[in-house]
């Protein structure tokens, strides 16, 4: 067992809220499979009203898997992957590449999301990418951007052209590299990786049947963003996320520590 001191008396009652919710978004994408051992990350943004209005993020501190990650181990960083509060356990600055890019570009994201799971990675390598061939596929497609593999995502010179690439979408494929999803709240960004995962799977599994496919009608893809805004009454990820957290309590709650 790792001994990390608590910092919950040493921040503010929103930054360890937002510590919680993000130490159980990485324990959720253990639990799913979506983890890398050590490797990949998700960053959350702090509000401006905790900054001053700085740009601080919270990221996972590097060298442990994510279901042994807790509010008090997130490391606190600045736009360069400075630290900002003591930590014991190092950072990645070049795993944070990425992730400052999307903040950069996206005020008003407060989550990003990236995984290497096996079903995103061979979609990411598949010249037509994300295909509409399911409910899920739909969902991704009404806000779906691409980005060409530059190799290992560590240089800063990468960053405007991914920022391009990404636009105002919340899904993006790293071609031959993985995924990605950005949201404004933590749970947002978790939804959105679960349905880009699905969808993923879905095509992986539908493709291996060797069969001709069936894909959506176009009018219908056209009008799914209004769709998606109904069918989730306009909460998208919270009605969701208090389950989430009760799974996540059930499989450890020192998730909170």
């Amino acid at each position: 067992m790792l001994n990390i001191p608590s910092i919950k008396n040493a921040v503010s009652a929103e930054e360890w809220q937002l510590r919680c919710d993000l130490a159980a978004c990485y324990r959720l994408v253990a639990a799913y499979g979506w983890s890398d051992l050590v490797f990949t990350h998700i960053s959350a943004k702090l509000p401006e009203s905790v900054t001053g209005g700085e740009h601080q993020f919270l990221i996972n501190p590097y060298g442990l898997m994510f279901d042994e990650i807790t509010a008090s181990s997130l490391v606190k960083v600045d736009m360069a992957c400075n630290k900002l509060i003591d930590s014991a356990f190092p950072v990645n600055p070049a795993g944070f590449v990425i992730h400052s890019a999307v903040h950069e570009a996206r005020p008003e994201v407060q989550c990003v999301l990236h995984t290497h799971t096996r079903a995103g990675v061979a979609v990411s390598a598949q010249k037509a990418g994300i295909l509409p061939i399911s409910q899920q596929s739909s969902f991704v497609l009404a806000s779906l951007a691409y980005h060409d593999y530059e190799g290992v995502a560590f240089r800063p010179d990468e960053k405007p052209r991914l920022q391009a690439d990404l636009g105002e979408a919340n899904f993006l494929v790293l071609r031959n590299h993985g995924l990605l999803t950005v949201g404004r709240s933590i749970p947002d960004a978790f939804l959105s990786m679960y349905t880009l995962e699905n969808t993923c799977r879905i095509q992986i599994d539908a493709l291996a049947g060797g069969t001709e496919l069936t894909q959506v009608n176009p009018a219908i893809l056209a009008g799914m963003a209004e769709v998606m805004k109904i069918a989730t009454a306009g909460q998208g990820a919270m009605l969701a996320w208090p389950a989430l957290l009760r799974k996540v309590e059930r499989l450890d709650p020192d998730y909170k520590t």
